[in-house]
């Protein structure tokens, strides 16, 4: 990888959030310690669900700091510290490429179709071939790769390079060895992602829609 950079697993989870909420919620951002705090941990859009602590945290944002990914910013209406990412600059790419991975980060590995579903909450990915040009450059600078279908899956998928080993490239084998259980689930697990993805969906719409509201009200809604 050109760039060089090597994170922790504490350090990916908190550059996946600094970008995801810049994103999804720019009224709330820059971030507070708390509310990076409850963004790792969230228990939608993460895998795996972790339970960092304010320390760990801390932690995690002082290494991105000091490798330039993040950055401490000091709001003239604001009586704590905030954080922000510096990916753009410092990976020199454009923020559709940084939101690619940063889905990267906080879920792993993923098929090209689940992670332009993924990703476009954060920015639009039009079409296959949009995602494509956004992820061929990245994987010639080393910074994501292929991995090839294996044990527990069918599809090619695309996974980073920043943080290595931080999630499993095959799927735990199942415990009772019967192939013909696995096959059968497949179809379950499939609608069950659907209909997750989906209610995901709707509530940062909901969100969104209720953030707004409170906005128009002078009364915007705590972190």
């Amino acid at each position: 990888m050109d760039d060089e950079v090597h994170l922790t697993p504490s350090e990916a989870r908190v550059l996946g959030v600094l970008v995801e909420k810049a994103l999804t919620t720019p009224e709330q951002y820059p971030l507070t310690l708390n509310a990076v705090v409850n963004g790792a941990n969230q228990k939608s859009n993460r895998d795996p669900l972790l339970a960092l602590s304010d320390d760990e945290v801390s932690e995690a944002l002082d290494g991105l700091i000091d490798k330039e990914l993040a950055r401490k910013v000091f709001p003239g209406s604001s009586r704590v510290d905030k954080f922000c990412h510096t990916g753009t600059s410092t990976l020199k790419i454009e923020i559709t490429q940084l939101a690619v991975l940063a889905e990267l980060l906080m879920r792993g590995p993923q098929s090209a179709a689940e992670l332009r579903a993924r990703a476009s909450r954060m920015v639009p990915i039009e079409s296959p071939e949009r995602l494509a040009a956004l992820v061929d450059p990245l994987l010639e600078r080393g910074m994501v790769e292929r991995v090839a279908p294996g044990r527990g899956f069918r599809a090619e998928r695309i996974a980073q390079r920043l943080a290595p080993g931080l999630h499993p490239l095959e799927a735990p084998a199942v415990a009772t060895g019967d192939p013909a259980a696995t096959e059968a689930a497949a179809p379950i697990r499939t609608l069950l992602a659907s209909r997750l993805e989906a209610v995901e969906a709707a509530v940062a719409r909901l969100d969104r829609q209720l953030r707004a509201l409170a906005d128009k009200l002078g009364e915007p809604l705590d972190q």
